[in-house]
C-alpha cells in the first residue's frame, strides 16, 4: 500500500443559494448532532441566529459557539484542549482566520471540520493545512481536509467584490502552478500526480470558460467555488500543495514578508500569475483575458502596489520554498519576470514606481 492510497475528500459538499439555512439537515444526516461553532468577527450578528435555529430545527446541539479573531498557535491549543468532550464536529463561519482556527482545532482533537466560508478570496477552504501565527511569525501547518464544505452563494455575493476578485486571482494561478509543477518533474526534482493535475486542470478551465454577465451572477460564484473546492481535492491528492501553488504563489509569500500592510492573497497571485505566464510562455493571453473581462485588473489597478515590491518578491521567491524547483528558481526566468514587471505594458497600467 503507498503513501498516498487512502484520499480524503469532502463527505459533505454543498455549494448554492440558500445552503446556510440548511446547515443542520446536512449536519444531522451525517450523525453529528453536538456540534462546537466558530463564527469569524461580527459574524454572529449577522448569521447567528439563523445558523442556530437551523441547527436547533435539526436536532443538533451547540455546545459552544464564540467569534474567534486570532491564528496564534498557543490560542488554537487552548481553544482544542479545553473543547466539550461531547463535540462530534467543529463549524467555522467566515473567512481565512476563522477557518484556519478551527482547521486546526478539530484537526488536534480528531474531530471532523465543516468548513463555511462567507467569501471566495481563496481555496483556503477547501485546502488540508491552517496558516497559523507561531512565535510571532505566519507558518503554514499541516491539519486534514474538510468533512464538510458549505458554501451559501448568497452569502458570497454580499462580500464586498475585492474577496470575489481575490478569489479569482487564486483560481486563475492553478494554470501556471501546474506548469511550474511539469517543469519541476521536468528537471529532475520530483515526480508529478498525474491524477492530482487532471483534478487541478478540469477545475481551473472548467472556471474560466464559464459564460457569465457579471461576476455576481449565480453561475459564475457557483463555478468559482466548485473550482476552488477541487483544487483543496488536488492537494490531497498531491499530498502537497504543488498543483495549486507554484511560482506566483512565491511572488505572493514574499510580497507578504516585505509589506506591512500587504494586499489580500489572491490579487497578489493574480498579479503574479500574470507575470508567471508571460514568462512560462504558457496560456498568458487566456490568463489576461479573464483579468480584464472580471474586472480584475481595474480593482488592482486602484490599489495602487508598487512595481519595486514586485521587483523584490521576484528576487526573494526561490528563498521562500528552497526545496521546490519552479521557473523562478532559474536566475534566467527571475531576470525575465523583473523585465516584464519593468516594461510590460498591461502591468505598466496596475503597478506605480
Amino acid at each position: 500500500m503507498g503513501a498516498r492510497d487512502n484520499i480524503a475528500i469532502p463527505v459533505i459538499l454543498k455549494v448554492g443559494r440558500g445552503v446556510l439555512r440548511d446547515i443542520g439537515v446536512y449536519l444531522k444526516a451525517e450523525g453529528l448532532d453536538s456540534v462546537v461553532l466558530y463564527f469569524g468577527n461580527g459574524l454572529i450578528d449577522l448569521f447567528g441566529l439563523g445558523v442556530m435555529e437551523s441547527l436547533r430545527q435539526s436536532g443538533v446541539e451547540v455546545l459552544e459557539y464564540r467569534e474567534l479573531d486570532t491564528v496564534d498557535m498557543d490560542d488554537i491549543v487552548e481553544f482544542a484542549f479545553t473543547m466539550d468532550t461531547r463535540a462530534r464536529a467543529v463549524v467555522s463561519i467566515g473567512g481565512g482566520k476563522v477557518i484556519d482556527a478551527g482547521k486546526y482545532a478539530a484537526f488536534l482533537r480528531k474531530l471532523p471540520f465543516i468548513s463555511v466560508p462567507t467569501s471566495s478570496s481563496s481555496d483556503g477552504f477547501s485546502s488540508a493545512s491552517a496558516s497559523l501565527t507561531v512565535k510571532g511569525r505566519r507558518t503554514s501547518v499541516p491539519a486534514r481536509l474538510a468533512y464538510g464544505i458549505l458554501v451559501d452563494t448568497d452569502v458570497i455575493r454580499t462580500a464586498p467584490e475585492k474577496f470575489i476578485y481575490s478569489g479569482i486571482g487564486d483560481m486563475v494561478s492553478k494554470i501556471t502552478a501546474l506548469y511550474d509543477w511539469t517543469y519541476e518533474q521536468s528537471c529532475g526534482y520530483g515526480a508529478v500526480n498525474d491524477f492530482a493535475v487532471m483534478i487541478a486542470k478540469k477545475a481551473v478551465n472548467s472556471f474560466v470558460r464559464t459564460p457569465y454577465g457579471s461576476i455576481k451572477d449565480e453561475l459564475f460564484l457557483r463555478e468559482l467555488l466548485d473550482s476552488l473546492s477541487m483544487s483543496g481535492i488536488a492537494n490531497e491528492i498531491a499530498g502537497s500543495s504543488a498543483p495549486t501553488s507554484g511560482s506566483e504563489h512565491l511572488i505572493s509569500h514574499a510580497l507578504d514578508k516585505l509589506l506591512e500592510q500587504p494586499q489580500l492573497h489572491g490579487i497578489q497571485v493574480g498579479v503574479a500569475t500574470y507575470i508567471m505566464s508571460k514568462v512560462q510562455d504558457h496560456r498568458y493571453a487566456r490568463v489576461h483575458t479573464v483579468l480584464e473581462e472580471t474586472g480584475f485588473w481595474k480593482y488592482a489597478a486602484s490599489l495602487e502596489m508598487r512595481r519595486a515590491d514586485f521587483l523584490k518578491a521576484i528576487e526573494m521567491a526561490p528563498d521562500i520554498k528552497p526545496h521546490r524547483h519552479t521557473y523562478l528558481h532559474e536566475k534566467r526566468y527571475r531576470e525575465a519576470a523583473e523585465r516584464l514587471v519593468r516594461e510590460d505594458e498591461v502591468l505598466g497600467r496596475v503597478l506605480r514606481d
